[in-house]
């Protein structure tokens, strides 16, 4: 997702640990930012505040804008920082513009740091450039019939839009693409509520705005793959008095970043959506937590109530059983002292082991 910033923030990173480092380094690296936009930046040790950035940016419509930087984008870009910023001619292989920074120049004070914040807005001043010559001549009545066809822009691969240029206006359309059925939803009512509050008598300076879940009339003829979408077409009517004076940089800046602002809406009403339904979640967790401590408590308190009375009835039936157990116990005991009786042995007895009898006979002591 581009970032609807006009300042690079990679860019401003690099070119302020330049500014600020201690000791001379050296730097040769690349960037790669939304949009197939290229930067790269060359300081040598020896002289590290003169710091040399190329930048590549495709054209954002083939066939009507050159590769090459139109005079109009060099003048703005020169505009940024003049004691600061100088344009390298030629530019470096590969790249369409090639500055020298002159970093010494800027002063020591507070204000560096908004000297580079602009320094990194470089890729925003071209692009907006480039969309400025497109819309230039939004009054003017000798357009050829050429004019009124749709001129096809790209930000970025994936989502191109539509500009329409016509007599006293200009029609920019945007098809909306998502991933995910859940953003499609979000994206319609967005759409919804913004032609609502757009065409409201509050808001009758800005321009007028549309949705349609299929293509608009002005786009037919275009090719299939442009026009297949899942969440519509959104388009603004753009008259003169949106591209007068200082409103032209804000519209031109407002079209390139719509597809982004939207994008940036859906995201963040699906975070809300999220925070709000865990935080619903950790209520009701909160509430059945205290449910259960209340039925915990109360089912600790019959337990209680319970483990008392089975102590109680345990005391009593083990006061029972010891009892039995020492009456049997006392049984046992006494079976000891009793004769032993075995059946039939009396009767063995008398048959086999009989005793001989003695007479009754004195006998006489010897002497």
């Amino acid at each position: 997702m581009a970032c609807m910033d006009r300042v690079s923030p990679a860019l401003k990173q690099i070119l302020l640990k330049l500014y600020l480092a201690d000791k001379s380094i050296e730097i040769d690296h690349h960037l790669y930012e939304f949009g197939s936009i290229e930067y790269h930046i060359q300081s040598q040790a020896s002289n590290p505040l003169l710091a040399y950035l190329s930048i590549s940016i495709p054209p954002l419509c083939h066939g009507i804008l050159p590769n090459n930087l139109s005079p109009y984008t060099i003048e703005m870009v020169k505009g940024i920082c003049p004691n600061v910023v100088e344009i390298e001619e030629p530019a470096r292989d590969g790249f369409q513009l090639t500055l020298k920074l002159n970093l010494y120049q800027i002063p020591r004070n507070k204000d560096y740091v908004k000297v580079i914040g602009d320094i990194s807005s470089v890729q925003s001043v071209i692009l907006s450039s480039q969309l400025k010559e497109i819309l230039w001549n939004v009054n003017s009545d000798d357009a050829s019939p050429g004019m009124y066809k749709p001129i096809k822009l790209v930000y970025h691969p994936r989502e191109p839009f539509f500009v329409i240029r016509q007599p006293q206006r200009i029609i920019a359309v945007f098809p909306i693409r998502f991933r995910e059925k859940s953003d499609i939803v979000i994206a319609t009512t967005f759409f919804q509520e913004l032609m609502d509050v757009g065409n409201s008598d509050k808001w009758t300076k800005t321009p007028p705005c549309t949705w349609s879940a299929i293509p608009p009339p002005e786009l037919r003829g275009e090719a299939f793959e442009d026009l297949s979408t899942n969440g519509g077409f959104f388009s603004f009517d753009i008259s003169s008095r949106h591209v007068e004076g200082k409103r032209l940089d804000k519209t031109v800046w407002n079209l390139l970043n719509f597809n982004t602002y939207v994008r940036n809406h859906v995201k963040s009403t699906k975070g809300f959506i999220h925070r709000r339904m865990r935080k619903r979640m950790e209520n009701l967790v909160q509430v059945l937590h205290g449910t259960n401590s209340e039925e915990n408590e109360q089912a600790k308190q019959v337990k209680q109530r319970q483990g008392f009375r089975y102590t109680t009835k345990l005391v009593r039936s083990s006061k029972h059983t010891m009892k039995q157990r020492w009456r049997t116990l006392g049984r046992k005991i006494k079976r000891f002292h009793f004769r032993l009786k075995i059946h039939g042995f009396t009767r063995f007895r008398q048959r086999w082991l009989r005793f001989p009898k003695f007479s009754s006979t004195k006998y006489t002591k010897l002497e």
